[in-house]
């Protein structure tokens, strides 16, 4: 990982520790959010950052909906490049399908429509796309005919982003994450970051990057400088300026901050702009106050997240009384955040039971691995493996794991999945012989062998 960005303090960049310290403190203390991550910059530089342990700086971490603002920035790229009219029918790239697509509206949807979830549905079409056409999703899409004019309604659509990858992948004749690159990850300085793909071999677009927070920061930091990094201009400034203001409203939307307006792949908020994925991961950018917050997590309440940052973070940023003598106190905690491990008495000896079998799972067995017990969960077909740690969270590549027994007897390992939001309950009872296992949060669009940054 190689995006970097000047450090500073925050009292040197006009914002209050404090309010920063209560920021986090609403973090770890509001029921159904979970922070793994944040990285805050001002000025362009970073006035704090921090990892919940076993989060850490140098890992990915599974963006899910927040996909969607690198997707539109490889769109807005093809922009500058000539080799996309956002005028242009959807349908003109895929001529091919041209017989196939008999709904006017349908024919009629724009690409500035798939930009801003306007394509005239009124819901999510997803699964009607994939039913229409299980092998083709952009077909299944464009043969889903909308219930509106296209550009009239504002709905959340997945299809709508897919077609945008794929209208990318058309025009330059390679994968998105070739296309960016070159010409905007590499220039950013993000050097990792990778794309689940569907079984056709495409990005899924609009889910499925997994990326570390300082790529959510970087991201932010182009669009809150119009385009333009180190000197050379990477989006159009009317690009950034469409992307960023209200191309359809959306007031029928629950919460406050999802019912100010839609950009192109990035919603307007009741302070600036922001791309969000599911459970927590954020890009929010504040142009009146030269800000950028970046976050990951796993988060149910993704509203909360927010007020938390317009009630602490927001009021600390050229606050009248900025406390320099909170900077090293905030340095300290950010350097030693951690999310505590699994509570209880000392593992009795796991290896003499077993292999336990319930609800979802094969077999689970333990076996000795040094100094720590490591578990073998046969689940989907294959077998995850991790080490357990006691007291602590064992970081084993891609998993970390931390066990504990109850004072019924019962052992309880917690599983996270450390390049996603994710985390797996395993709860065993040795007596009967039996576990059982639960998310904390529901992956997406994945299985417990795939929670995982994918191959290149």
């Amino acid at each position: 990982m190689t995006t970097t960005f000047p450090r500073s303090t925050p009292s040197d960049l006009g914002i209050d520790a404090r309010g920063i310290a209560r920021f986090l403190d609403a973090l770890e203390s509001t029921p159904d959010v979970e922070p793994h991550s944040i990285v805050l910059l001002r000025h362009g530089q970073v006035a704090a950052e921090g990892w919940w342990s076993p989060y850490a700086s140098d890992r990915v971490h599974l963006l899910y909906s927040l996909s969607k603002s690198f997707t539109a920035a490889a769109v807005g790229i093809a922009v500058r490049e000539g080799l996309v009219d956002l005028d242009a029918t959807a349908l003109s790239h895929f001529p091919e399908l041209d017989a196939d697509v008999t709904d006017e509206r349908s024919r009629r949807i724009r690409v500035r429509h798939l930009l801003a979830m306007a394509s005239g549905h009124r819901e999510e079409t997803l699964d009607r796309a994939r039913a229409a056409d299980p092998e083709n999703l952009v077909r299944g899409f464009l043969r889903t005919p909308p219930d509106e004019e296209p550009g009239t309604v504002f709905a959340y659509n997945q299809p709508c982003t897919y077609t945008l990858g794929a209208i990318v992948r058309r025009v330059s004749g390679g994968s998105l994450v070739d296309f960016l690159r070159p010409r905007l990850l590499d220039p950013l300085g993000i050097d990792d970051l990778a794309w689940r793909r569907d079984d056709t071999g495409a990005e899924l677009g609009f889910s499925g990057c997994y990326a570390p927070t300082s790529a959510i920061a970087a991201l932010g930091q182009l669009y809150l400088q119009r385009g333009v990094w180190n000197g050379d201009r990477i989006l159009d400034e009317d690009w950034v300026a469409a992307a960023t203001s209200t191309q359809v409203a959306n007031p029928d939307e629950g919460n406050p901050d999802w019912s100010q307006g839609y950009g192109f792949q990035f919603w307007m908020a009741r302070h600036g702009f922001r791309g969000d994925g599911a459970y927590g991961q954020f890009c929010v950018v504040l142009p009146d106050q030269d800000v950028v917050l970046a976050l990951t997590g796993q988060s149910l309440d993704m509203q909360a997240v927010l007020d938390a940052a317009w009630q602490h973070l927001l009021p600390a940023v050229d606050a009248a009384d900025v406390d320099a003598a909170g900077d090293s106190g905030l340095e300290a905690r950010l350097a030693s955040l951690g999310i505590p491990a699994v509570a209880g008495g000392r593992l009795p000896d796991l290896a003499v039971a077993g292999p336990f079998r319930g609800d979802g799972i094969d077999g689970l067995a333990f076996t000795r691995d040094g100094a720590r017990w490591r578990a073998a969960l046969d689940v989907d077909g294959g077998t995850l493996s991790v080490l357990v740690g006691e007291g602590e969270w064992a970081v084993d590549g891609p998993l970390a794991a931390s066990g504990a027994v109850a004072p019924d007897g019962t052992v309880l390992v917690d599983v996270r999945f450390v390049e996603t939001p994710h985390l797996a309950h395993l709860r065993v009872d040795l007596a009967a012989g039996t576990a059982t296992a639960s998310w904390a949060t529901q992956p997406l669009h994945d299985g417990p062998l795939t929670l995982r940054r994918p191959a290149d």
